[in-house]
């Protein structure tokens, strides 16, 4: 049960947005008390580097203000190239021994040096064929980048009390509202620097990649077509119609760079068949702002074989419509999941 002293505000701090949500659990359920969303300037978070604190600061002391949110505990998360998640095997062991041995576990696996990462983990289980060894989902975060999200956290004047990883809280918000799935699952998160991808088997993450790719490619191609400035081809790309851009050049646009993002998916899942060949993947479920892009979703069905859909995190949640917009929320669903998967941490978790 969340009490005002277990639960948390949850804080997602993307390249081009900033969401926050807060929810409440009662006899009731899960609800939604608060959410809100701002777009942040180009360049003052880039490829989940933080580049300008005090703008990017700012930008949340406002959000929460604006918001009405007065709670200062949050949690965030991190993802991209200073985060890698790995299943690796072990011999069996218990939690404390291997909390001894993490670290030279670790090594072999690990691309960056040990003593600048943060390490986690988690024990997953026997291995099947052989009792005397266990499957371990291996965390490794750059501590600079972890440091960095902190003190961005604390010079907006919040408290960060867990710093999660991306697609573990999409993981979170998907399991909560889509209950235990037996099918094998590719949840994939599109944001506008990197593209996220979660492969669930009998509900365990199995298999994980990140990718440099996503809706910031579409501005960039616009940018580069007519010569304008990032904002307002973010502008131009949501409303779909400009003086500058004919509706065609447009479409040739997304067409292009969403084909890249079904060749990248395609090859990762490709790499996840080679290791589990008996297993087939029936359904894709997309988060994350290039969710909404209708050609992407249907290419990738396509390109895929499997069933395409976009995620509703609010489906368990009781959202107040009088509070919310049910067509706004409709649309900034697929935006919103990882912020709720965070909302739903508490103080004390791991």
């Amino acid at each position: 049960m969340f009490t005002k002293k277990t639960s948390l505000v949850g804080l997602d701090i993307g390249s081009r947005t900033i969401k926050v949500a807060e929810s409440s659990e009662s006899k009731k359920g899960l609800g939604l008390k608060r959410f809100g969303i701002t777009d942040i300037p180009s360049g003052v978070i880039e490829d989940g580097v933080i580049k300008d604190m005090e703008a990017a600061s700012d930008a949340i002391r406002d959000l929460l203000k604006e918001n009405k949110i007065t709670d200062q505990n949050v949690a965030t998360s991190i993802g991209g190239y200073s985060v890698i998640v790995k299943k690796i095997t072990v011999q069996t062991m218990t939690e404390a021994q291997l909390q001894d041995q993490i670290q030279f576990e670790a090594e072999q696996y690990i691309p960056f040096d040990i003593s600048d990462v943060n390490l986690d983990f988690q024990i997953l289980g026997e291995v099947e064929s052989n009792p005397s060894q266990m499957n371990v989902l291996l965390v490794a975060a750059k501590k600079e980048m972890v440091q960095d999200y902190i003190d961005l956290i604390q010079m907006a004047g919040l408290n960060p009390c867990v710093v999660d990883v991306d697609a573990f809280a999409l993981q979170n918000v998907f399991e909560i509202n889509y209950g235990a799935i037996k099918e094998n699952i590719a949840l994939i998160d599109i944001g506008a620097s990197k593209t996220s991808l979660n492969i669930l088997k009998d509900n365990a993450s199995v298999f994980m990649r990140d990718v440099s790719l996503g809706c910031a490619q579409i501005n960039q191609r616009i940018v580069s077509l007519v010569d304008c400035s990032m904002e307002e081809a973010e502008k131009i790309k949501r409303s779909e119609q400009s003086d500058l851009i004919s509706a065609e050049d447009l479409r040739e646009i997304t067409a292009s760079v969403v084909a890249d993002w079904c060749n990248e998916i395609r090859r990762a899942l490709d790499f996840f068949y080679s290791t589990y060949p008996e297993d087939q993947i029936k359904r894709i479920v997309l988060s994350g702002g290039g969710a909404n892009i209708v050609e992407f979703r249907d290419l990738l069905g396509v390109e895929t074989s499997a069933e395409v859909q976009t995620i509703n995190p609010f489906s368990s949640f009781n959202v107040d419509a009088g509070s919310f917009d049910p067509n706004y929320m409709q649309n900034i669903a697929p935006q919103a999941a990882i912020c709720l998967g965070l909302s739903i941490r508490k103080v004390d978790d791991k």
